[in-house]
């Protein structure tokens, strides 16, 4: 028979994991997502992508601000659930809520656990030039991303990947895991085991101080960086102005061959130098402006030897 879910997530990334588990039949009795923010120019408030989904298909939809407290676990009991989907809901789950599930709580990760445990798996796997990444399912404990695997899917990373490509991969890959996951719970044939104490990486949220580029790094960390902070917060630099520096946020590049003092615009076509080779600029976005492509850039601004980015 099918399960008895709920579901746990806030953001795009969640998003087909809950559709995937409707269209496979399961019954979501309720979504808990975080509250709605203010966001756009009227700083209107938002629903989380989940909470608009959910609306969509006519499921309940929890916005609390805590699960600690004795009304929330009753409340979360009501739904009677066989077991709970966490998919990057962006709250702690208390031992009472992990317990009140039948078969306890599933949490999709997007990292090949033990490495990168924590809030920024996609962001810190590209950040220090890992090879591979991917997903897995786990049954949750009170640890950070410490519980017990279930089911695993791995994916390359290449260098001309962003967090956006990355995360945009790993989301529907993750979402056909989960229902994988689900089904063999559903039979009782899920299989869970032990996580690897060897490998331990933590991936901390990204901090803003973090997004300024280092141009004396070499070429292939300088892309890995921008590449793993795209689109956002995204990695900046500045270039002269007028009366100030401009900041621009460097949104997409490629290695590129050349040599010159890390910072230093090397050709007409976007070419600086880092601490070895370089890198050229693809995409990238002025303060005030829309990302642009490099060409379109130029077209508006001269940016060329001798000049350099800071």
């Amino acid at each position: 028979m099918p399960l008895r879910l709920i579901f746990m997530g806030t953001p795009d990334f969640a998003v087909p994991t809950l559709l995937e588990l409707v269209a496979h039949g399961h019954e979501v009795v309720a979504v808990y997502t975080r509250a709605p923010k203010p966001a756009g120019r009227g700083m209107k408030m938002q629903p989380s992508p989940v909470e608009q989904e959910a609306r969509r298909l006519g499921i309940p939809v929890m916005t609390l601000g805590t699960l600690k407290t004795p009304e929330a676990l009753a409340e979360f009991r009501t739904h009677n659930a066989d077991a709970a989907v966490v998919v990057a809901y962006g709250m702690i789950l208390p031992q009472a809520i992990l317990d009140a599930p039948r078969y306890g709580c599933y949490n999709l990760h997007g990292s090949l656990l033990p490495r990168w445990r924590g809030a920024a798996p996609i962001n810190r796997a590209i950040m220090a030039g890992d090879a591979e990444s991917g997903v897995m399912v786990m049954k949750m404990d009170v640890g950070l991303d410490t519980g017990d695997v279930a089911m695993a899917e791995r994916l390359a990373i290449t260098d001309t990947m962003t967090a956006a490509d990355l995360h945009d991969a790993l989301a529907p890959l993750g979402a056909d895991l989960m229902v994988r996951a689900m089904g063999g719970l559903e039979r009782g044939g899920l299989q869970l085991t032990k996580q690897s104490e060897d490998g331990v990486t933590y991936a901390a949220k990204i901090e803003k101080a973090e997004a300024r580029i280092d141009w004396t790094r070499p070429a292939r960390e300088v892309l890995r960086h921008i590449h793993g902070l795209s689109p956002f917060p995204g990695a900046w630099c500045e270039m002269a102005g007028e009366a100030e520096p401009v900041r621009l946020k460097i949104l997409r590049c490629e290695l590129a061959n050349g040599s010159g003092a890390p910072g230093d615009v090397l050709d007409d076509n976007l070419a600086i130098a880092c601490g070895d080779r370089a890198i050229r600029i693809v995409e990238l976005q002025r303060a005030g402006k829309g990302p642009m492509k490099s060409a379109e850039f130029l077209r508006g601004t001269a940016l060329k030897p001798p000049a350099r980015l800071d």
